[in-house]
């Protein structure tokens, strides 16, 4: 309705929806990646502080059955110690390669037991997964959300050496062609 009482044109209505969708694409192109990097290093950071607390974790009695030639009194403080680094790393948004590095070599350890320990993983393989096996195929989203913020490292670089309404080299939506 405009302010005199008149009901909204077909026109009016659908230039309405594209500006406020255009302000929610806007809002979520500003926040959308640093939300994802905050909650990576949350998740990183408190299931690294459960390790340092003896039977607290979920997911101890599955670290010590997947490297039981590793002391789990010494093992699980250091796998605390590399998640928690994890954590602080996307917290801090500092050194994100690094940290997205130690994620990546953290991995095939937490994938481990799906090979290793496949009757604690499934209860009907391939489909059926325990518990277990959920928290496990969890960490396919940790990885793509570090993708994510991994793809981000250089924006604000590249965006200061590039002309006006360029970044990374290719225009932004609705720029002027240079």
């Amino acid at each position: 309705m405009s302010s005199k009482g008149e009901s909204l044109s077909g026109s009016d209505l659908m230039r309405w929806v594209d500006t406020a969708d255009g302000h929610i694409v806007r809002f979520l192109n500003r926040w959308s990646v640093p939300a994802l990097r905050i909650a990576l290093g949350v998740v990183y950071v408190w299931f690294g502080a459960l390790k340092l607390a003896p039977d607290l974790s979920p997911a101890e009695d599955l670290v010590r059955a997947t490297v039981p030639f590793l002391p789990g009194r010494v093992f699980l403080p250091v796998l605390a110690a590399w998640e928690i680094t994890i954590g602080l790393g996307f917290l801090s948004g500092r050194a994100l390669r690094l940290t997205i590095l130690l994620l990546l070599l953290q991995m095939p350890g937490t994938m481990a037991p799906i090979f290793l320990l496949p009757d604690r993983v499934f209860t009907a393989f391939p489909y059926g997964l325990t518990l277990e096996g959920q928290y496990i195929v969890k960490n396919l989203v940790l990885i793509g959300a570090a993708l994510v913020v991994g793809a981000t490292v250089r924006r604000d670089r590249s965006r200061s050496r590039t002309p006006a309404g360029v970044a990374g080299g290719r225009p932004e939506p609705g720029a002027p062609e240079p």
